[in-house]
């Protein structure tokens, strides 16, 4: 028989192996730790940890019960302003790590229980665990691969049917490349070809490549102009390539293919040629035709076919997320397909019609400006126009409102919702101008009131998605120089930002409505969107995208690159949160939407959902202290 004591140990050992980080730690080291603890005891509303103790504090595993976290909010902490920990939740890192007292407050919120690690001794598991270090310095991140874990098992099937989008090119090459030089003829590199059974001639000068042939280009530029096979290839060969390294990922080569319009793409190892990666590779590799889609759209003559696109979208969206692509690169294929749509719309709508004349830019707006459309979005957009001298805006705007309006209904159609907010191009507040549009950020910037900068947010986040780029470049390039010499516009957008706190409850989990739930995009996301994109606007950031903009900052704002690395996977955490909901509701028929009842996840994700609010928090409170909001 076992001895009482090593019977508790390893009792100890086995209940908190049921919880992060213990459950993916060496069993030595669990029972090393376990060995260690002490239990203690705290009653209800009991102070636990406080500013005011000296030395070192403990490290705490709560066995039973809830304990509260409070933090002021000119403070600057990890772990926000409220916080709530349960059963086999552990704290405070921060402080342990950095050999400090804590920052805020830790209470007993109900009667709890406690093991109880001294300082030195969790500083000695951190040396002994590479687990334990790893998931006290890098927590979020450590959970999210967890939970990535989880989903990637509850997808086995495809999982175990299917390599991932995430897989290196290097990996997915399937033979050497076939190669000629630039001077064999036509008919030599087409016989080569042939005997090869390619589709892919590729030219090479001293391993460098110079030119491309496919099996398309034959039909174009060979059997169809009748060409002299004796010319040397390089003469029809595609001569502007697209490369990319060995280690670059599939999902990079796809959206290549479907952004270039191309079945091929070259794999270049300092300007050498280690293979080719085709669409039939990423086909078979994921059962998804990215840029079969792409190229339906690109040659699609009618709304119908775009609107079958449009379904297609959602479909291959819905397949890469039961894959487990991630939702930084989720969200991007989907926004770069649902451009290609836009793109589309507007060629076949500018057909015949007098706004093809004028030079002009479509503008995307919001979540598709972002590149962070799901598979629930509205459209947002507007048209910005050169304007010739003695040239009357107005008359210009009369011109192009009735073709906006046709490209905002036929999108309407393909299943992107007309904005509530009248946020179009067929809007004629938004088809202006180059000087008017630099006019009404001028008014807002210098002279807006509360409401009218509350609801211009989404305009500072515009990219040109098709047309004149430049003139969406000229307003970029100027709002970059406007917007950080007013501080009055940037503290108003922090009092508009701080308004929407994260749902961390006081006394449950999370805040909810009255229905039980929370949204997503609005408590979840937006406090991460909203902070970016004033942080980029003092500096003078060009970036767009929020995950971007929290990279460009980090520098200039003197950002500890952790915190920003945490920023970033709790955005990507709620992001994936969202993309599944979505998924979860397109598969019952359901109304999309971005409310989730937080019962209804499971604890891993409820844990890794209250540690992103937390970050949203912290980022707040730099903001707050930033700006005195």
């Amino acid at each position: 028989m076992p001895e009482a004591g090593n019977s508790l140990i390893e009792a100890t050992a086995d209940h908190l192996s049921q919880y992060a980080p213990f459950d993916q730690m060496a069993r030595g080291h669990l029972t090393w730790m376990a060995e260690k603890l002490s239990l203690g005891y705290f009653a209800k509303d009991e102070l636990i940890l406080s500013p005011e103790e000296s030395g070192k504090p403990k490290f705490f595993i709560i066995k039973q019960g809830v304990v509260q976290g409070e933090q002021g909010i000119g403070q600057s902490t990890e772990n926000g302003a409220w916080l709530e920990l349960h059963e086999g939740e552990c704290f405070p890192l921060g402080a342990l790590l950095a050999n400090r007292p804590v920052t805020g407050t830790y209470r007993a919120s109900s009667d709890v229980f406690c093991y109880e690690l001294a300082a030195e001794d969790f500083l000695q598991l951190t040396r002994l665990s590479s687990e334990f270090y790893d998931f006290c310095t890098r927590r979020i991140a450590n959970l999210l691969e967890q939970s990535k874990h989880l989903i990637q098992a509850g997808y086995s099937k495809a999982s175990a049917e299917q390599q991932s989008m995430n897989s290196i090119l290097s990996a997915i090459i399937r033979r050497e490349p076939v190669t000629c030089s630039p001077e064999s003829t036509i008919k030599q590199a087409l016989q080569r070809m042939q005997d090869q059974g390619v589709g892919a001639m590729v030219a090479v000068d001293n391993q460098s490549p110079k030119g491309v042939l496919t099996l398309h280009d034959v039909l174009n530029r060979v059997a169809l102009t009748q060409v002299d096979l004796e010319k040397p290839v390089i003469d029809i060969m595609s001569t502007k390539l697209t490369t990319l390294p060995p280690h670059a990922p599939a999902h990079e080569a796809a959206l290549a293919m479907a952004k270039e319009g191309i079945r091929h793409v070259l794999v270049t190892d300092n300007d050498r040629l280690v293979g080719v990666v085709s669409e039939k590779d990423l086909f078979t590799l994921q059962r998804v035709g990215l840029s079969r889609i792409s190229n339906a759209i690109r040659q699609a003559s009618t709304l119908e076919v775009l609107k079958q696109c449009a379904g297609d979208i959602q479909q291959l969206a819905r397949n890469m997320l039961a894959q487990g692509i991630a939702a930084e690169q989720l969200t991007q294929i989907i926004t770069t397909l649902n451009d290609l749509l836009t793109t589309r719309i507007i060629e076949l709508e500018l057909k015949d019609c007098p706004a093809r004349d004028i030079e002009f830019c479509w503008l995307a707006l919001g979540s598709e400006g972002r590149f962070e459309q799901t598979l629930n979005t509205d459209q947002d957009n507007g048209i910005i126009f050169a304007l010739k001298e003695d040239e009357d805006p107005a008359a210009m705007r009369e011109i192009f409102l009735p073709f906006a309006k046709r490209v905002n209904l036929a999108l309407a159609e393909c299943g992107f919702p007309l904005c509530n907010g009248e946020v179009m191009a067929s809007n004629p507040k938004w088809c202006l101008s180059l000087q008017e549009w630099k006019n009404t950020f001028d008014t807002w910037i210098y002279h807006g009131a509360p409401m009218d900068i509350l609801h211009s947010t989404i305009f500072f986040d515009f990219r040109p998605l098709y047309g004149a780029s430049h003139l969406g470049n000229a307003l970029r390039e100027w709002l970059q120089t406007a917007a950080p010499k007013n501080t009055r516009f940037l503290h108003q957008l922090a009092v508009n930002a701080l308004r929407n706190r994260p749902p961390l409850g006081m006394v449950r989990d999370f805040v909810t409505g009255d229905d039980h739930t929370i949204d997503l995009k609005m408590n979840g996301i937006t406090p991460f969107v909203d902070a970016a994109r004033i942080f980029s606007l003092a500096v003078g950031g060009s970036q767009t995208n929020t995950l971007l903009r929290l990279r460009e900052i980090a520098a200039p704002l003197n950002m500890n690159d952790r915190d920003v690395d945490a920023y970033c996977d709790a955005f990507l955490f709620i992001q994936l949160l969202r993309l599944r909901l979505h998924h979860a509701q397109n598969e019952k028929g359901e109304k999309l939407s971005n409310r989730v009842d937080p019962d209804t996840l499971n604890n891993l994700d409820r844990r890794i959902l209250k540690e992103a609010f937390r970050q949203a928090r912290k980022l707040q409170t730099k903001l707050s202290l930033d700006y005195q909001a």
